[in-house]
């Protein structure tokens, strides 16, 4: 995949990924009809939706998008996009005053180091496995798993990721595949294996599925 180009971009896949787990899964024959033509969409660039994730950890939404805000203020760009050199560009102290902790200032800064000094191989990811990128991400303070499984959905948009570490994809495979009985981890990927190698795609209907409980983009 090429760097993100501007506005928002749909999977190509997604068609027959919908035609695929209609075929194969009894719940998702009936759960994509439900959504017609909504679809996963991705926009903005990669260093912009990691940020925007270390602020919003362990935050309310609105509380995110009003410290992402006061920090695009402080940098004089729009919010939309951010750039490595303008977090680096500014003090601790200036990152603390937009409402950061210090551990998300010091999430922050290294995020920027890495990119900067071209740690992340942001150009070649459409040649990398999964894995690979996940491996590349979580080496960054502040980025674990869920987090870079979720850049490999909404930025990347891989077609087959399976978060098993987050609460609403066991939620939703809990209440469409038994009945809001609690599913173990070993339950959910039994049922996620059989969506390959659309599992994203699943992934996304079972969050849609929960709305307005729980959203997924």
């Amino acid at each position: 995949m090429s760097p993100r180009a501007p506005g928002l971009v749909t999977p190509e896949y997604w068609d027959e990924a919908c035609k695929h787990l209609g075929k194969r899964d009894r719940v998702m024959r009936k759960l994509i009809p439900r959504f017609g033509e909504a679809r996963l969409q991705s926009h903005g660039d990669a260093f912009t939706t990691l940020a925007r994730s270390i602020v919003g950890q362990q935050v309310s939404v609105k509380a995110a998008q009003a410290v992402w805000a006061r920090l695009a203020e402080r940098i004089g760009g729009a919010p939309g996009r951010i750039q490595p050199g303008d977090v680096l560009g500014l003090e601790s102290g200036d990152l603390r005053a937009v409402g950061l902790s210090t551990r998300k200032v010091d999430y922050l800064r290294d995020l920027a180091v890495h990119f900067d000094a071209g740690s992340v191989h942001v150009r070649t990811w459409a040649s990398m496995e999964d894995e690979a990128i996940i491996d590349e991400l979580v080496a960054i303070r502040g980025i674990g798993r869920w987090t870079a499984e979720m850049f490999l959905i909404f930025y990347l948009m891989r077609p087959d990721v399976l978060p098993l570490d987050d609460a609403g994809l066991i939620k939703g495979i809990s209440l469409n595949y038994f009945s809001g009985e609690p599913v173990s981890r070993a339950e959910a990927r039994e049922v996620g294996d059989a969506w390959a190698p659309f599992r994203t795609v699943a992934t996304w209907y079972l969050w849609r599925s929960l709305e307005p409980l729980v959203g997924g983009d």
